[in-house]
């Protein structure tokens, strides 16, 4: 739709000259999503791969976790006074036989740190959701070496087109274990890059990722944990650091969890019965 970046005038200064140019930046507009017809959550995204992002999103809330669960995806029209269509507005209907969730205002669900429950419930709530077992997933892949996985942030970095133009954009890259790039989105949320590989994959009917490396740009959140474990993801990296809670619902699930994976260097968080580790594993 030609809504992914936008041009704006800005006055740069570089070693003391002053000119005016105009610069790409990234476009970040709300997409509510809605559920049957009724308002469900609403998020900050860039715009492209919607229905990718809000079949994702019910997947990482546990109701949806197969193509066959989801009627249809669409566009709601007459978002505006003059009832025009701002493509800002998805509504997801579930398949006949899909039991659909109580959704009130207050959007009892628990997909964010900032969500208001505390860190077990945040954990039996992924606990009692999730529809496949991690431990099913080691037993069908291959130990990864450790080089493989230095090499995933350069390619993800390679890949992402839209970066390149404006500088302002996480990305999120689905990989097999031998490092091949399989997928790969990018939106101003980490959180919305993932949805949107996950939704793609819900509507190509290949969930569970059970063979799959899901790689992020920033930081690993308990919300990204969630998300893996939710598609069956077996491991999630990530360029920096994960949070406290996030690692447990690592270790909890069954996740190997790599944060600060730069260069040669990675901090191995939980899981590492999938890594290749030649070398003994000393504590100090």
């Amino acid at each position: 739709m030609g809504r992914v970046t936008e041009r704006r005038r800005v006055i740069r200064i570089r070693d003391g000259a002053v000119s005016t140019r105009p610069d790409t930046l990234v476009a970040e507009e709300p997409l509510e999503i809605r559920l049957g017809g009724k308002p469900l959550a609403i998020t900050m995204r860039t715009p492209g791969d919607d229905f990718a992002l809000a079949a994702g999103f019910l997947v990482s809330e546990g109701v949806l976790g197969s193509a066959d669960e989801l009627a249809n995806i669409v566009y709601c029209a007459g978002a505006t006074e003059d009832g025009s269509n701002t493509y800002n507005i998805v509504d997801v209907r579930l398949a006949p036989g899909v039991p659909v969730p109580d959704i009130t205002l207050e959007r009892n669900v628990y997909t964010t740190s900032s969500c208001g429950l505390c860190g077990k419930a945040s954990l039996d709530a992924v606990r009692t959701t999730a529809r496949w077992s991690l431990d099913t997933a080691a037993d069908a892949m291959p130990p990864i070496e450790p080089e493989t996985l230095a090499a995933l942030p350069d390619r993800l970095r390679a890949a992402q087109r839209v970066f390149d133009r404006t500088g302002g954009l996480h990305a999120a890259g689905l990989f097999t274990t031998d490092g091949e790039l399989l997928d790969l989105r990018e939106d101003v949320g980490r959180h919305n890059a993932v949805d949107k590989i996950v939704g793609r994959a819900l509507q190509q009917g290949l969930l569970p990722l059970s063979s799959c490396v899901l790689m992020v740009s920033g930081r690993a959140s308990f919300e990204l944990a969630q998300k893996a474990v939710m598609a069956g993801i077996p491991v999630l990296a990530a360029v920096s650091a994960p949070s406290a809670l996030a690692v447990d619902l690592a270790t909890e699930a069954g996740l190997t969890l790599v944060g600060f994976l730069r260069g040669t260097s990675m901090n191995v968080y939980a899981g590492d019965h999938r890594l290749a580790l030649r070398a003994a594993v000393t504590t100090s």
